[in-house]
Formats: structure tokens, C-alpha cells, sequence
């Protein structure tokens, strides 16, 4: 199969890519900061960086043009942490500029190709905050309880063309998005955590995996949280 990843460069993307290299899969993945981690990872798995901002709806278009998808996944986004009244107009827009449009950009980008082939597979990456909210992360939880939305819709819109759209919604994975927790904040969170463990990049991939072949699902949010928001 034909899978793009957007977000490819690091932490759940970048599981992503190696996870779906190693099956065999051709992989395209976007990045857009960090091009000595891309370059690495794509010499590492064989697959293919491309420097792009999804935010961007042009560059997106021009990025992905000519590529054949089977499988998109769009794993790009960002985080903010800090009160409401603190978050700037500009730091809210960025957020649903990569967390939200990126998502709409890159639908929009593989949907004609997969419509002619009346076949597709769409993951979305959302989060446990989009399900239940976040205190101190009312934008971030915003966005991704709209990239739930988004996908619901999608999945009733374009299953007729044999298209599926899915998301997982991940719980505290140990990527840079963590990087800002103290080790008490992270020891307290692990043991509200029914599983005693933080996830890892590689037990998101799986889940996309399971995803991207499931020719009877569509429209699932799958939670990979370790049982912390059930």
C-alpha cells in the first residue's frame, strides 16, 4: 500500500513510518521542522521526507501531488499548555491552523484519487483530551474534539465511496509533547493510569496499523490511553 503520514519526522509520526515500512508498505511522510530527524528516518526505513507545513493548504496540495494514497494519516499537530485567559488570538489560530486545517488540507489532497478508486483509508490522531477535556488545555482539547467531529462526518460522508476515516485518541504518550511534565506529574498520571504505564509512540502505530486494515470499521474513535479515560 501507498501510505502518507504527516507529523513523520518525530514521536507518533515517526513510529508510524517505521511501523508501516517494515510491512512492506511504500511511505511517504511530511515534516516540518527537524530535517536531520527526517533525513535520518528516511535513510533508517526507506521512505520517502517531504518539508511541508500542513497548515499550508498550497504547500499541501503541491507536496502531495501525483502521490497515490491508500493510506493517510494525519499524525501532524501541536500543544499548548496554560490558562484560557493567557493563550494569544495568534497561539489559538496556530493550533487549529495545524491541529484542525492540516487535517482538511490533507483530506482534500488524497480524496480525489481515493473517490476514482472508490477505496482509501483515513486515520486521524485526536486525543483523550478531545474526548473528555483538559483542564489548562481548553485549546488543545478544542482542537482535537474537533478532529473527532471532523471524523465522525467524514466516515458517514465518504463510506459510500468505500472510503473509511478513523481516528486513534491517545493518552499520555512519551513523546516531546510530555517534555514540559516534572517526574511527579508524570509518576501521579501513570498511576491513575489502569495499565501502570505511560504509552509509547510504537503503541499508537500499532493501533494504526489495526486501522488501516479493519475493512469493517469506520468511524471509530480508538482510545489508546492505557484505560485512563474509559
Amino acid at each position: 500500500m501507498n501510505v502518507i503520514i504527516t507529523g513523520g519526522s518525530r514521536g507518533i509520526g515517526a513510529s508510524a513510518v517505521r511501523r508501516f515500512a517494515v510491512r512492506g508498505d511504500r511511505v511517504t511522510f511530511l515534516y516540518r521542522e527537524r530535517a536531520d530527524c527526517a533525513d535520518a528516518l528516511a535513510k533508517e526505513t526507506g521512505a520517502s521526507a517531504v518539508r511541508c507545513d500542513v497548515a499550508d493548504g498550497q504547500a499541501v496540495k503541491k507536496a502531495l501531488a501525483g502521490l497515490d494514497a491508500d493510506v493517510l494519516i494525519c499524525s501532524a499537530g501541536v500543544s499548548h499548555m496554560g490558562l484560557i485567559s493567557e493563550i494569544t488570538p495568534e497561539e489559538w489560530r496556530r493550533l487549529f491552523a495545524v491541529n484542525v486545517d492540516g487535517v482538511y488540507h490533507c483530506v482534500r489532497a488524497v480524496l480525489p484519487d481515493m473517490l476514482c478508486k472508490q477505496a482509501g483509508s483515513i486515520i486521524t490522531v485526536a486525543s483523550m483530551w478531545g474526548e473528555v477535556g483538559a483542564s489548562c488545555e481548553a485549546a488543545y482539547s478544542a482542537t482535537k474534539g474537533a478532529v473527532i467531529a471532523l471524523t465522525k462526518a467524514l466516515a458517514k460522508e465518504l463510506g459510500p465511496s468505500g472510503i473509511r476515516v478513523n481516528a486513534v485518541s491517545p493518552g499520555l504518550i512519551m513523546t516531546d509533547m510530555c517534555a514540559h511534565l516534572d517526574e511527579d506529574t508524570l509518576e501521579s498520571l501513570r498511576q491513575e493510569t489502569p495499565l501502570l504505564r505511560h504509552g509509547t509512540p510504537e503503541d499508537v502505530a500499532d493501533a494504526m496499523a489495526y486501522l488501516a486494515d479493519a475493512k469493517f470499521v469506520t468511524g471509530q474513535v480508538l482510545s489508546v490511553n492505557g484505560g485512563f479515560v474509559v
